[in-house]
């Protein structure tokens, strides 16, 4: 129900018409306002949303590189495993001298011995 009264106060005068005028302005400011919070609380879930999504691909990202790691070494170790097989084991792969124990205890599937892998590592 609408107050149709006019506020009988010395500091404002205001008339029927200026109550009905405030009412609209204040309503439209509501649902104004009522707009921007809506829009403002749902740009914060997106923030939130694309954090979630960002840790979500780094965890990914991570996954995927421990499992290319894994594979790599799988593949090392599958290649030291046919080495056993074919009586080449504990020999290097590019200089033919034997792999030190120490080195094979360390890193059972090595292909090269210690000088040949520095070499390999510095070359890449």
């Amino acid at each position: 129900m609408v107050n149709h009264q006019i506020i009988d106060d010395r500091t404002t005068n205001l008339s029927i018409e200026d109550f009905a005028a405030l009412r609209e302005n204040l309503h439209e400011q509501r649902l104004f306002r009522q707009e921007q919070l809506h829009q403002l609380s749902t740009a914060a879930m997106t923030r939130a949303d694309a954090f979630l999504a960002r840790q979500a691909a780094a965890q990914t990202e991570v996954r995927v590189k421990l499992a290319a790691s894994a594979r790599m070494v799988l593949d090392d170790v599958e290649a030291a495993l046919e080495r056993l097989d074919k009586g080449r084991y504990g020999t290097c792969g590019l200089c033919r001298s034997p792999i030190d124990r120490e080195r094979l205890m360390i890193v059972p599937q090595a292909r090269y011995c210690g000088r040949c892998q520095q070499v390999n590592e510095v070359g890449r």
